[in-house]
C-alpha cells in the first residue's frame, strides 16, 4: 500500500476527511498568507518571525497561540518525509490560493520529486455558485478526491514562480504573468490574483475594492448592528474568502467614516469618500501595510484602465 500525506486548507476540511475515514496523516495549514507581509522562504525562521510580527501587531495573536496553532502543525509537516504522495486540499478563493502556492513552493524546496496531487473546490455540478470544501457533501468530496490532478514539474515551477512574484516588492509583474498559462491546472489562480491587485488603493478615492464595498453596504443596506453588517459583507464577497476577523479589522480601520455602528450609518465624510468627492488616501495610508512583499500604499489602482501605478517618493 502506498502512503499518502494530506495537507488541508483548514480544520473544517481536516474534520471532513476524518469523518470520511481517511487513515492517512493529515496536516492542517493554518495561515492566512493573503494578509500582511510575506517572504519567499516559506518555513524559514525569518519567514515565521515576519508572520508572527504581522499577526501579533494586527490581530493580537500571542506567541503561545501562534506556536500551538501554526508552528506545531508546521513542525509536524516537516517530520512527514516518507509518504509516496502528497495531496493538497484547497479552495477557489484568494485566501486559499495564496496559501496553496506557498505550500507548493515549500514542497518544491523540501519534497522535490515527490508525487503531488491537488484537490481544489469551486465549480460544482448543478450549482451556479462556487463552493468551498466545507460546503460539499461526502459524496461530492470523495468525487473531488478521486478526480484529483497530478501536478507536473512545470505546474510546481509555475506555482512557485507566482509565489516569488507575490512576495516581491512590486506587484506589477503579477498584472500580466498570471494570464499567460492557459493550460495551468490552477484554474482559480487568475481570478484570485486579479482580486489581489484590486486590494491596492484606488486612484479615485484612496480606498481599495474591499473597503469601497464595505462603504457601499453601509450606505445602501439598512443594518441594525455591526455583527449583522459583517455578516452581510461576508455573504457578498466573491473571491476573497475572508472571515469576520479580517472584516472586523478592516471596518475598524474605516471607523472615522462611520457615524454609528448601532445601527450602521456612514457620516458625511464617509458618503463623500464613497462618491469619490474626497480622496481618503492621505488619512488611511500606512508605511507598515503590506500585501505580500509589496507596500500597499506605494501603488494605486487606476480604475479607468485596470492597471497599477507606482507612486514615486
Amino acid at each position: 500500500m502506498k502512503s499518502i500525506l494530506h495537507i488541508t486548507n483548514g480544520d473544517v476540511t481536516t474534520q471532513q476527511l476524518k469523518q470520511l475515514g481517511f487513515k492517512d496523516e493529515i496536516i492542517t495549514w493554518r495561515e492566512m498568507l493573503c494578509e500582511g507581509k510575506t517572504t519567499t522562504d516559506v518555513g524559514s525562521e525569518g519567514f515565521w518571525k515576519t508572520r508572527f510580527d504581522f499577526l501579533n501587531d494586527n490581530y493580537k495573536i500571542s506567541k503561545q497561540k501562534f506556536i500551538n496553532f501554526t508552528l506545531k502543525e508546521y513542525r509536524n509537516l516537516c517530520n512527514q518525509k516518507q509518504q509516496d504522495e502528497i495531496v493538497l486540499w484547497f479552495e477557489y478563493d484568494l485566501f486559499c490560493q495564496i496559501n496553496m502556492i506557498a505550500v507548493i513552493s515549500w514542497l518544491k524546496q523540501y519534497r522535490n520529486n515527490r508525487k503531488i496531487t491537488l484537490v481544489q473546490s469551486g465549480n460544482v455540478k448543478n450549482s451556479k455558485k462556487l463552493k468551498g470544501l466545507g460546503e460539499l457533501n461526502q459524496k461530492q468530496l470523495l468525487a473531488h478526491y478521486n478526480n484529483r490532478i497530478t501536478l507536473s514539474k512545470d505546474d510546481i515551477e509555475y506555482a512557485d514562480y507566482i509565489w516569488q512574484l507575490y512576495c516581491s516588492d512590486s506587484p506589477l509583474r503579477l498584472e500580466t504573468v498570471h494570464k499567460f498559462n492557459p493550460m495551468s491546472p490552477f484554474i482559480y489562480l487568475e481570478e484570485a490574483i486579479k482580486a489581489h491587485l484590486l486590494r491596492f488603493p484606488s486612484i479615485e478615492n484612496g480606498l481599495n475594492t474591499i473597503e469601497n464595498n464595505i462603504l457601499q453596504v453601509a450606505e445602501h443596506q439598512k443594518t441594525a448592528n455591526k455583527e449583522a453588517f459583517i455578516g452581510k459583507i461576508i455573504k457578498q464577497q466573491e473571491v476573497y474568502g475572508f472571515g469576520d476577523t479580517q472584516y472586523n479589522k478592516t471596518v475598524n480601520d474605516l471607523k472615522n467614516l462611520f457615524k454609528s455602528f448601532n445601527p450602521v450609518k456612514l457620516n458625511e465624510l464617509g458618503k463623500q469618500v464613497l462618491q469619490n468627492q474626497v480622496n481618503y488616501y492621505g488619512q488611511i495610508r500606512s508605511d507598515f501595510s503590506y500585501l505580500g512583499g509589496s507596500k500597499k500604499y506605494s501603488y494605486l489602482y487606476v480604475n479607468a484602465n485596470n492597471k497599477l501605478l507606482k507612486i514615486t517618493s
